[in-house]
């Protein structure tokens, strides 16, 4: 199994909902608010009056066969939205219970 971190512009919470039922991804954590900005370029997003954009990010446990779709979508949306700046990684998952 691997766990599945999604960061994206909250203005995208929409199209990652429609990629992970799509995908067939049910479970996973939401925070509805989460601060960041990119580590090559792109706008900070620090709900601030400077910066006002916002982040949500999902973390979701798949197994193995669900990543390579799963960011394949990912990537089709960031491509499609590119100044919004949305970010994946991917961790193994040693045990769960």
């Amino acid at each position: 199994m691997k766990a599945v971190f999604i960061s994206y512009n909250q203005a995208l919470t929409d199209r990652v909902n429609a990629i992970l039922d799509e995908q067939g991804i049910r479970g996973f954590t939401r925070w509805a608010l989460t601060e960041g900005r990119g580590s090559v370029d792109g706008e900070p997003h620090y709900g601030t009056h400077a910066w006002p954009s916002m982040n949500t990010s999902v973390l979701a446990i798949v197994a193995d066969a669900q990543v390579a779709p799963l960011l394949e979508a990912l990537r089709a949306m960031d491509a499609a939205t590119k100044m919004q700046g949305s970010r994946a990684f991917v961790w193994n998952v040693e045990q769960t219970m």
